[in-house]
């Protein structure tokens, strides 16, 4: 029997109730859940290669893709199913077989405080101007948090939001702000050109899907220098790794001025893990959050070296500090309030004798 539209809203529905943020499907392979950080196999027929070809050009759905299906090696899409999710996708061939996997975006956008996230996260999201860097690896929730900021936005300021995509994941609503949102690929040939337009679009916000390449930090440095405020990711660790991946992006001799253009603009980088929950009921994100200070900028502009960052970050957390956090701090902070435990904690934080030190001394 064929495989149908319906079977595979089916299969899309089964991982949305039981909550699973990727599905992996394979030639010659039962279709799997990634629920909590594990890939759980779905009791049913392994999928054939007829099958794959049929979920294909479901997927594909544009008749010029599924023209070129038989040579196509792999592609970055999404669509969307009424009323249950969006759904991004990467199309790929392994083995001369093909594979598929499904990210799911939930249709509702979480807010900040639905995802934990600490309070000063809308503040940095309500700033007027400056560049703004959510990092972290693939699946550590970055498009959720800066799709649950942009929202922010909308649902509190009367603002004109464009957003560059590729592919365009969480749908904005029009609230308070009008959004403008444009998929690479749809609406626009590529980031670069998208961006250069964005800034003769009257925007007051701008959100680039991803810092791929100098000249796209060139154009969101240049929107942030000119009183935009412009929210971005970057497939980094932590603030020093992502101050240093962009200056390096530039030849030797451009470093110098792009260190002084980020330090003056960068507001913000947030940087995020997630975290298994100790009482099993799905994921926490720990994040480690530096806004930017003159200490900060001395760092990057190399008066400083990078690595005093976390100890910066360290003193303006708590009571009177100005929302900065490390990650180790972060964790603390959820290991005492019991939401991870102490297994998880030791194995997240970047120096377990300092953690257990602190613990002996608490």
């Amino acid at each position: 029997m064929a495989f149908t539209k319906q079977n595979l809203v089916s299969l899309i529905k089964v991982a949305v109730d039981h909550q699973a943020s990727d599905i992996h499907i394979r030639c010659n392979e039962k279709p799997c859940l990634r629920i909590r950080g594990d890939l759980v196999p779905i009791q049913t027929k392994e999928f054939s290669p007829e099958d794959m070809m049929e979920i294909s050009k479901m997927v594909l759905q544009k008749k010029d893709l599924i023209e070129k299906l038989p040579t196509l090696k792999e592609f970055d899409g999404g669509f969307a199913i009424k009323g249950l999710c969006r759904i991004r996708y990467n199309f790929f061939r392994y083995d001369g077989k093909i594979g598929i996997i499904m990210r799911i975006v939930n249709a509702i956008i979480p807010s900040t405080k639905e995802l934990g996230l600490p309070s000063v996260i809308n503040h940095i999201a309500s700033q007027k101007r400056g560049l703004i860097l959510v990092t972290g690896p693939t699946g550590s929730g970055k498009s959720t948090t800066l799709a649950a900021m942009i929202d922010h936005i909308n649902e509190t300021k009367s603002t004109h939001i464009v957003t560059v995509e590729d592919p365009v994941e969480y749908l904005h609503p029009q609230k308070k702000s009008r959004v403008t949102q444009r998929e690479v690929g749809k609406d626009t040939e590529d980031f670069n050109t998208a961006l250069r337009g964005a800034l003769r679009q009257d925007p007051d916000v701008i959100l680039i899907g991803e810092m791929r390449d100098p000249e796209t930090v060139q154009i969101a440095l240049k929107a942030a220098e000119t009183g935009h405020t412009v929210f971005s990711t970057v497939h980094t660790t932590n603030a020093i790794a992502t101050i240093g991946r962009i200056i390096s992006m530039f030849p030797p001799e451009e470093q110098k001025d792009v260190r002084k253009r980020l330090s003056v603009n960068l507001y913000s980088t947030i940087s995020q893990r997630m975290l298994q929950r100790a009482d099993g009921k799905g994921i926490v994100i720990a994040q480690e959050i530096m806004i930017t200070t003159p200490g900060i900028k001395e760092c990057i502009e190399g008066d400083e070296p990078l690595e005093r960052i976390v100890e910066i970050l360290e003193e303006g957390h708590g009571p009177g500090g100005n929302g900065s956090q490390s990650f180790d701090q972060h964790i603390m902070h959820l290991f005492e309030n019991r939401i991870i435990d102490k297994e998880t904690a030791l194995s997240a934080v970047s120096s377990q004798s300092d953690f257990i030190q602190k613990l002996n001394f608490d």
